[in-house]
């Protein structure tokens, strides 16, 4: 397999430098992605700019941010991001996916196998899994406000460390009403990343991580943000 001249012109636009063997691997489950997505809907990014510009980019901004050896878990995986990608860019990482919705959890768990990768696919929702499994990382990326999401993890935080959720420009909208509904009262919330999202300066995405009040703050290489 040669990298796609497209794929490649895509990670060129966006100064993106991947090593050969990664690319290739990041393209084979864009190309396998697109190809069971004409059978179900999984994903609207079916270029490579999109991929490269909005998939990627945010992957390349959460894969710094977890420890050798941690055990993650993404919530919500849908179309697998960030989950796979994930495992292809840090394989000395544990990851695991979790995907309530039955059709999608099956191909989750076709690409994974085509892939070659050592990912668990668990049709379940990601509350249900945490009464179970414990995990170092919960990552997620577009599944739900940051209310809800922690509501469906504060049963569990006996078997979380943290979360690390990617949102975009709307994430001080929902973190002033995390606040005011009092679901924060408990918690920390840091800005571990932030980056621009394609050629819009104003408009950024986000990597939050939010863990317990009373433990100390989970490892993070990151420069410190205020959130």
């Amino acid at each position: 397999m040669s990298l796609d001249p497209d794929f490649a012109a895509a990670l060129a636009a966006h100064s993106m430098e991947i090593d050969e063997d990664i690319a290739l691997r990041l393209q084979q489950y864009a190309q396998t992605l697109w190809k069971l997505n004409e059978t179900i809907n999984l994903t609207r990014h079916t270029t490579w700019d999109l991929f490269v510009g909005r998939d990627l980019r945010d992957c390349l901004q959460l894969a710094p941010l977890l420890h050798e050896g941690e055990e993650a878990l993404d919530l919500g995986s849908g179309n697998g991001v960030p989950g796979i990608p994930l495992a292809i860019l840090r394989p000395d990482i544990e990851v695991a996916l979790a995907e309530s919705v039955a059709k999608r959890a099956k191909v989750l768990g076709e690409i994974v196998t085509e892939l070659g990768l050592p990912v668990p696919v668990y049709a379940a929702r990601g509350e249900d899994l945490l009464e179970d499994f414990r995990f170092s990382s919960v990552v997620s990326r577009a599944v739900g406000s940051i209310t809800k999401f922690c509501r469906w993890v504060e049963p569990n935080w006996s078997n979380v460390d943290r979360l690390l959720l990617i949102k975009g420009p709307k994430w001080v909208e929902e973190r002033g009403e995390a606040r005011h509904l009092g679901v924060m009262s408990n918690l920390q919330i840091r800005r571990v990343a932030e980056y621009p999202l394609g050629d819009d300066a104003e408009s950024v995405g986000v990597i939050l991580q939010i863990w317990p009040k009373g433990r100390p703050e989970p490892n993070s290489s990151s420069p410190e943000i205020s959130a």
